[in-house]
């Protein structure tokens, strides 16, 4: 349950800055051009994620050193306090460019926060798993993150639903953000009294004198690699079809924003039902690669056409239709990676490794990619045009998971 609560604080808190883009670009980044501002706030989601390697190298070596529950507890900690400063920062009316300057330093705090809690989390949950749940059991954390991430796209819709547009920008922005903080205490709470898992005991007593974190990147260097380079394009098809996706049928298919948000909180719930699913799928029926890579070229091949059916009519069923295949094909990887990426670590450096690998693969691609999507539009002058960005991650991830050895059916090592 810790491991499940402690993710849902996370990822409320860190993604519903992508759903209240809409607003913090008009409240922080004033200007004439619409894209310009747009890709300023961006730019600062994707600040964060830049943050995330540096906040997984830290709790990483923390969790490979004095446990994983310790690393959880606090890593959520560190999450509420820039929330509630979040909640609390004056607009560019009140405090000009000091304020962009506040949004900026509060954003690279919650990066440096969630660079440790789900991948800590994901390792404590596998480990104590028994072998043939991993993946059912390692899917609790992204139904926690997914949960959040509902969370925060459904109080965004509930802030345009509940007031005018005007009255958001003045003030009722700040409305969700102070939830997340209380969130935060109760994420707390659940993680400060967790144990240390039985397979982290039994290896602490036999652990060198070598930095775990050094073990990732020389003796277990083509593993960490391998995992890099999958969970950048993991993170930019998770980001593009599901925190960017709103927003861009806002601005660019001309889909009111608030028929977007609830359509997405629609496919987020879906998509948290079909999760666990697919994780008891990884565990007994096809094994976690396959699975993923099937994901992958699903999306590879319908990715450009759905978007051009959102931008070329705007209708509904199009947009349901959409949100509903790309929620469906997400399930796959999104139950099954977790406890793919523990299995591919020897325990002395797995959180070191796993930790890093997947925060850099999502902090440097990831986290850029509603920036890179908006760019791509402004320079081919077609909303559609960002389809082929995630027609080409997943291309990417196809070839990225056939190199990753598959060891569910395998001891921990």
């Amino acid at each position: 349950m810790a491991g499940f609560i402690g993710n849902v604080v996370e990822w409320y808190d860190f993604a519903l800055y992508g759903y209240m883009a809409s607003f913090l670009s008009t409240l922080f980044f004033p200007g004439d051009d619409r894209l310009t501002s747009l890709l300023a706030t961006y730019g600062v989601f994707a600040a964060g994620f830049v943050m995330r390697p540096l906040g997984s190298a830290f709790f990483g070596w923390l969790g490979d050193t004095v446990g994983r529950s310790r690393t959880m507890l606090l890593s959520v900690a560190l999450m509420a306090i820039p929330t509630f400063a979040l909640g609390c920062l004056p607009t560019y009316d009140t405090a000009g460019p000091w304020a962009a300057a506040l949004l900026v330093l509060v954003r690279l705090v919650q990066g440096l926060s969630v660079g440790g809690e789900f991948s800590s989390s994901v390792t404590y949950l596998v480990e104590t798993a028994d072998p043939e749940r991993r993946g059912f059991a390692g899917s609790w954390a992204n139904i926690g993150s997914i949960a959040g991430m509902l969370l925060g796209s459904g109080a965004a819709a509930a802030v345009t639903w509940a007031w005018p547009h005007e009255v958001v920008l003045a003030w009722a922005w700040r409305v969700p953000f102070l939830v997340g903080a209380v969130l935060g205490i109760i994420g707390v709470i659940y993680n400060r009294h967790l144990p240390h898992s039985d397979h982290f005991r039994e290896h602490e007593q036999s652990r060198d004198e070598t930095s775990p974190l050094v073990e990732a990147f020389t003796v277990s260097l083509g593993t960490t690699l391998r995992a890099t380079a999958f969970a950048s394009v993991y993170g930019m098809v998770f980001y593009f079809a599901l925190v960017y996706l709103p927003t861009w049928a806002s601005e660019q298919a001309g889909y009111d924003l608030d028929l977007a948000m609830r359509v997405n909180v629609v496919a987020t719930a879906v998509l948290l039902v079909l999760i666990p699913l697919s994780a008891w799928v990884s565990d007994h029926l096809v094994r976690r690669t396959r699975l993923i890579g099937l994901a992958m070229a699903g999306i590879a091949v319908a990715g450009y056409p759905l978007f051009q059916a959102m931008a070329s009519g705007g209708s509904l069923a199009a947009l349901v239709v959409s949100q509903g295949i790309f929620a469906l094909l997400l399930a796959l990887p999104l139950g099954a990676a977790p406890a793919m990426f523990v299995e591919m670590f020897p325990e002395r450096d797995r959180l070191s490794g796993y930790s890093v690998a997947y925060n850099l693969g999502l902090g440097v691609v990831g986290g850029a990619t509603p920036m890179i999507a908006t760019a791509i539009i402004k320079w081919s002058g077609s909303g559609a045009a960002a389809g082929l960005l995630l027609v080409g991650a997943a291309g990417v991830g196809l070839l990225a998971v056939t190199l990753i050895r598959d060891r569910s059916r395998e001891p921990l090592r």
